[in-house]
Parts: C-alpha cells; sequence; structure tokens
C-alpha cells in the first residue's frame, strides 16, 4: 500500500498542502473552524499520520519537552513528573524524563541530551546550586522553566510554591496545640543554602517559633530527605531523652519516616508526639494516623512551567523577581497533629 502524503489530504479535503500544514501543526496563521473541519476528516479517513522527524527537522524543534528530576522514586517528584506529562498532552507534546540522581555532572548529562535532541523546551527541577547547568543553558540559548526550586545561579523565569509560608502555616498550627516548642528536620550538611525549598521550610519553622518566643537552639536536626534513612535519625532522636513534643518535618518523606520510627517505639501519635510534613504527597492520607502536611497545587504549577517553556512573554520580560511565579501553600490538617479531622 502506497503511503498517504500531505497531498493525498489536501486533495481529498479540496485545500492546499499549506493549510494542511497549518492545521497539522495549529499555525502558524489560522484555518477557518469549516476547512479544519474537512482536513482532519480527510486524515481521519485516510489514515494520515505526520513524518514527526521531517517536521523537527524542518523546524529544528521536536513535540518533546525534557524534564529533569533529582529522584523520580521520590513520591513528591513522581507526582510532579505525572502533573507535567499532562500539562504536556494538554498542549500537544509529550515528556522525556532525566534522573540527575542529586548530581552535578547527571543533571548537565542530561541537559546535553536534550538540548542536543531539540526539545521544544526544557523544565528543571535542579539537584544543587548548578553553576554547571547555568553554564551549560547559556551555551545553548535554551528554553528553560525552573520548577520547584530556583538555584541562584541560574536566572531563568521559575515556578515555586510558598515554602517559607507554608511552614510557618504548619509551625503556627502544632504550637497553637499547646506544645511549648516545635522541633524541625531539616535537610543535611549538603543543603544549599539559598534557592532551595527546604531551606526555605526551615526558615518559615524560624520565623514563626521566633514570633512565638521560642528558642531554636538544639531543635533543628539533618535528616536526609527519604523516608528511609530519615526513620534511622528519627529511631535514635525520638528513643533519646530529648524527645521533642512535636516535630515538622521538610518532606512528607522524612514525615513518613519519623511515623514508622514512633510506631517501632510505641510512641503515640499525636498523643505524646505531633508531626507535621510538607508536600502533601497522596500517600500522606494513608498513613497511621494520617498526615498533617502543607501542599501545593502542583497541577496548576505544572501547566504553568510547561505553557511558559512553550511561550515567550515572562521566560524573557522584567526582571529575576518578576519573573518568579510564586503558588499559594494551604495546610491539610489530618490527624498526626493532634486534630481530630
Amino acid at each position: 500500500m502506497a503511503k498517504v502524503t500531505r497531498d493525498d489530504v489536501a486533495r481529498l479535503a479540496g485545500t492546499s498542502t499549506a493549510v494542511v500544514s497549518y492545521v497539522i501543526n495549529n499555525g502558524p496563521r489560522p484555518v477557518a473552524p469549516a476547512t479544519r473541519e474537512r482536513v482532519l476528516a480527510a486524515i481521519k479517513e485516510l489514515g494520515y499520520r505526520p513524518d514527526r522527524v521531517a517536521q523537527a527537522m524542518a523546524s529544528r524543534r521536536t513535540d518533546l519537552i525534557g524534564l529533569i528530576v533529582p529522584d523520580a522514586r521520590q513520591p513528591f517528584f513522581a507526582e510532579m513528573a505525572h502533573a507535567v506529562e499532562q500539562a504536556a498532552a494538554e498542549r500537544g507534546k509529550m515528556v522525556l524524563v532525566g534522573n540527575s540522581d542529586y548530581l552535578d555532572e547527571r543533571e548537565v548529562h542530561y541537559l546535553r541530551a536534550f538540548l542536543g535532541m531539540r526539545v521544544s523546551g526544557l523544565i528543571l527541577i535542579s539537584q544543587g546550586p548548578s553553576e554547571h547547568a547555568a553554564t551549560e543553558i547559556d551555551a545553548w540559548d535554551a528554553r528553560v522553566v525552573l520548577m520547584h526550586r530556583r538555584p541562584d545561579a541560574i536566572d531563568d523565569v521559575a515556578v515555586v510554591t510558598d515554602d517559607i509560608g507554608g511552614a510557618q502555616l504548619a509551625t503556627r498550627h502544632l504550637l497553637e496545640h499547646g506544645h511549648p516548642y516545635v522541633a524541625c528536620f531539616g535537610g543535611t550538611e549538603h543543603t544549599p543554602a539559598i534557592g532551595d525549598p527546604v531551606t526555605d521550610h526551615v526558615e518559615g519553622w524560624r520565623r514563626a517559633m521566633r514570633e512565638a518566643g521560642k528558642s531554636l537552639e538544639g531543635r533543628l536536626f539533618q535528616a536526609p530527605y527519604n523516608r528511609y534513612e530519615a526513620y534511622k535519625v528519627a529511631l535514635e532522636l525520638l528513643s533519646g531523652p530529648d524527645r521533642p513534643p512535636a516535630l515538622i518535618c521538610a518532606t512528607d518523606d522524612q514525615a513518613i519516616g519519623v511515623l514508622r520510627a514512633a510506631r517501632e517505639l510505641r510512641i503515640d501519635v499525636p498523643g505524646e508526639l505531633a508531626v507535621a510534613g510538607f508536600d502533601d504527597v497522596k500517600e500522606a492520607a494513608l498513613t497511621d494516623p494520617p498526615l498533617t502536611t502543607v501542599a501545593s497545587d502542583r497541577q496548576a504549577m505544572a501547566r504553568s512551567a510547561v505553557d511558559l517553556v512553550l511561550d515567550d512573554g515572562l521566560r524573557y520580560a522584567g526582571t529575576r523577581r518578576e519573573r518568579l511565579k510564586q503558588f499559594p501553600s494551604a495546610l491539610v490538617i489530618r490527624r498526626s497533629c493532634g486534630c481530630g479531622g
């Protein structure tokens, strides 16, 4: 069977091949609704499949968006990647995902690989300070949007959550339960001091504690972001003499590790230890007890990031602050804090 061509579609639809191209590519020129319907009907009847490779060569862009995440095995990044994939599909794009594994060289590897493939744009959830990534982005003059965190070294537009405000909400809520103080599981010694969400979560905790006149001394603990290593840190802390009455964790994964450690040590949550997390991953509603946490609108953030990476506008307009799209945080109250809900 002979291959169906764009000329075949144009003949059946009674239009030009240029108009067929405008319909397939959604531009660059508008097509009247009735004409569009004829073209789409002809495509369906003939079983025409556009040559995406030829299109990419002609436009020097593919229908792909690159997404680099630190670790897609972690629930937060998995849910964020899924939200980006859904938003990209709404714009007729597909997503390639690369895991940096929190390593600078792997982040740069995926930047080079994806940009070399002529992706339509790249969304970067960076793993650290990213000076090397900044150099790579400048070299390619790439369409890049930062998401979740904004390293100081990279000046591209960023889509983020109000991390400081969210942590303040959670800390204040725990204090309102009457606890003498709230301890905090922050990041590790390698957590960047600027532009990292975990750093901002710790800053939000600090601000809420200071507002309440509480001492911070000896109440901030380093803990890895994942539940497995956080569980080990929690076992040591909760079995010691200075067990805190309440604990806010920089990530839900950390909080899940804390809940596991408390259960093993037969510490009642929330009766003897109130716990709050940050991220509102789906699993947070299924922990025992269900986890009080801070949520962001990941679907809206993903749509915003995809729109920005595909369109111009804010990506190149205004100051660094004006190119920051910050979404509000919301406290999600469940039982781990001491509430009945």
